[in-house]
């Protein structure tokens, strides 16, 4: 049981190199990379990754990759994943307000700094769970069914014991997912106060 999750665990680790590395290339190459075409690379990087490839190594890439950022929550990954589908679209705004809120609550306490622990409400803690159905139906009644799906799957993994971790908050949240929310609020901002400045010269009288 445990070679077959470190299996899975390997599998993930792979995809999600071969689809971080299709967005790097779509950023650095400032194109959109077709549906198909990043399906392909995401295949061949994942490929890359997932099978030893000697040289010394004696594990998968991926391992070492694992090694240093541990295992990604389902939500990161289906957000990522997501990159690929050809109807993506951009992640709401207010959700990543709400990643940034839970983490900047979460971890300083998490880490020690406060009588409270709220790692510790992942192992079973109903009121968690509660929290978290609950922010699945304000994702539907906000019309995003993607992220009623993303929440729904993430308790699922959690129930099943996909991962290692037997703790809720290991699905929900991670510190990249985290860093990315925090990074998307002021860039988003400001994407929009450019957009407004832009809007106004381009329609300034005379």
């Amino acid at each position: 049981m445990n070679q077959y999750m470190q299996l899975i665990a390997l599998l993930e680790m792979s995809i999600t190199c071969g689809v971080v590395i299709t967005i790097l290339l779509q950023k650095v190459l400032q194109v959109e990379i077709p549906w198909l075409i990043r399906l392909v690379i995401v295949l061949f990087f994942g490929n890359a990754f997932f099978w030893p490839l000697g040289m010394s190594l004696e594990l998968p890439l991926s391992a070492y990759v694992r090694g240093v950022t541990g295992d990604l929550s389902i939500v990161s990954l289906l957000l990522l994943w997501d990159t690929l589908l050809p109807s993506s679209k951009k992640t709401p705004f207010a959700f990543k307000v709400s990643i940034t809120l839970v983490a900047i609550f979460f971890y300083p306490l998490a880490l020690g700094f406060g009588m409270l622990d709220p790692y510790a409400w992942g192992y079973g803690s109903i009121g968690l769970l509660i929290a978290v159905i609950l922010s699945a139906i304000l994702c539907g009644l906000a019309g995003w069914t993607k992220g009623v799906w993303i929440y729904s799957l993430a308790i699922i993994a959690w129930a099943a014991h996909w991962h290692e971790s037997a703790n809720l908050w290991d699905y929900l949240l991670d510190p990249f997912l985290a860093t990315w929310a925090l990074y998307a609020i002021p860039s988003a901002v400001l994407r929009k106060r450019r957009e407004k400045a832009q809007s106004g010269y381009l329609f300034r009288s005379g």
